[in-house]
């Protein structure tokens, strides 16, 4: 079984890439003692265990027509192109991926300052002077969504978005983005300080299927 992360409301989420969801879930049902029933709609499908375990796959860039796990598994290997766009206050990278593979992309790195431990005015001033550096980092990274990547909407399957949440509603702000975060996967992929390397592996994880593990 793959490692995962902790989720709210207990459990963990694993990522789990389309050519290995059909397997996974045979192993799944393997390890639990079989599969003893199935839920499926248009936006998630669920296998409880034998031994009350639930596997819970979030639909990535549904819904899905006709809901079954076989049909999760089917539209999950569809080959598409994607727009992803990771940010963090300290830098963002952005670009089109088709199939896991970058074929475009924009990286930009920006200072902003940690906090600092002074009081009084030079807190203020430092407070001051971080806002600064955030701002401007986001109005650069909202310059280079808006030129590489709402041009060709036309032409990708799906946003997926990465990194600061924080960052990223910043960003929604800009009305010329609209049309981008329209689109976009619910989804939002935890990245570490955007760079191509990173943008390059959020390229391959934007295709898998999040499913979440409970125990019974």
């Amino acid at each position: 079984m793959a490692k995962g992360r902790q989720v709210a409301g207990g459990g963990r989420a694993v990522e789990v890439p389309p050519e290995r969801l059909s397997g996974w879930f045979e192993r799944f049902s393997a390890s639990h003692g079989g599969i003893v029933a199935t839920e499926a709609t248009p936006l998630e499908v669920r296998l409880t265990a034998a031994d009350g375990t639930t596997a819970t796959a979030t639909v990535p860039f549904g819904p899905l027509g006709e809901p079954s796990l076989d049909a999760l598994v089917a539209h999950a290997l569809v080959p598409r192109r994607v727009a992803l766009v990771l940010v963090r206050l300290g830098g963002h990278s952005i670009g089109v991926a088709r199939g896991g593979r970058v074929e475009l992309s924009r990286t930009d790195r920006h200072l902003v300052q940690g906090r600092s431990a002074a009081g009084g005015w030079s807190q203020q001033r430092f407070a001051r002077r971080r806002a600064g550096q955030a701002r401007h980092a986001l109005q650069d990274a909202a310059k280079d969504v808006f030129e590489v990547l709402v041009p060709r909407l036309s032409e990708v399957d799906a946003v997926v978005l990465g990194g600061d949440r924080r960052a990223l509603d910043a960003l929604r702000e800009d009305r010329r983005l609209a049309p981008l975060f329209a689109r976009a996967e619910p989804r939002v992929l935890e990245v570490g300080e955007p760079s191509r390397a990173v943008l390059e592996e959020a390229a391959v994880r934007a295709l898998s299927v999040q499913v979440t593990l409970r125990n019974g």
